[in-house]
């Protein structure tokens, strides 16, 4: 009984110490790149989800389901990468860092059920995902989509150069741009080209400026 509560602990250790690993190596990614969810969560929620996976499956083992407690994983994932997605104004941002959270979590009951091989696989092909398909995304970038936004702003000196600027730094290209006086606001229009998700970024920096009232699509 105590050899079996041993190489128990000792097996839990193991794959504790590859969701610390496994976790880490994704979370680092996003911490690079600056993301809500950076190394703590992701190394938090890999740990979380093996442990549960483990208990699961050794408390079920009188006869009761294996799935009950690890069933419950996946809607604590998704609450927790609900939070990571923010919604302002049109512009939606932090999918990429909730859907992170939700394989995460697959990786730890991957190690959870002793499925090591798979789990190291998984991790492996989600950090060439994160990581390596840049290279594609300046290739796809040649393809650029086009979008127009119409900015009412307050009628401020340097407005218009300063909303450039914003657009500018947030990496896309600028095809055209104009303002005009449209009431007691300042409307200003700009075509630009970029990545999708670079449009977003552009968008949701916009609504963040102090002098701009609205953005919308133009559509």
């Amino acid at each position: 009984m105590q050899h079996f509560i041993g190489s128990l602990r000792l097996e839990l250790l193991i794959q504790l110490s590859l969701a610390v690993l496994l976790g880490g190596v994704v979370g680092l990614e996003r911490e690079l790149k600056g993301k809500p969810a950076g190394l703590r969560t992701n190394l938090l929620i890999c740990i979380g989800a093996t442990l549960f996976t483990t208990l699961s499956i050794h408390m079920a083992a009188a006869g009761g389901d294996p799935a009950r407690i690890a069933a419950q994983i996946l809607p604590g994932v998704g609450f927790i990468g609900a939070g990571t997605i923010m919604h302002t104004r049109g512009s939606v941002t932090g999918l990429t860092s909730a859907a992170t959270i939700w394989v995460v979590a697959a990786i730890g009951m991957a190690l959870g059920s002793a499925a090591y091989v798979e789990a190291f696989g998984s991790t492996l092909l989600v950090v060439i995902v994160l990581q390596g398909l840049g290279v594609v995304e300046r290739w796809l970038a040649r393809y650029a989509a086009v979008s127009r936004v119409v900015i009412h702003a307050r009628p401020q000196a340097g407005t218009f150069e300063d909303l450039l600027e914003v657009v500018r730094r947030s990496g896309a290209e600028i095809a055209s741009s104009g303002q005009r006086e449209e009431g007691p606001d300042t409307v200003i229009e700009m075509e630009l080209r970029g990545p999708h998700h670079v449009h977003d970024q552009v968008r949701m920096a916009l609504v963040h400026h102090p002098a701009v009232r609205s953005v919308s699509t133009g559509e």
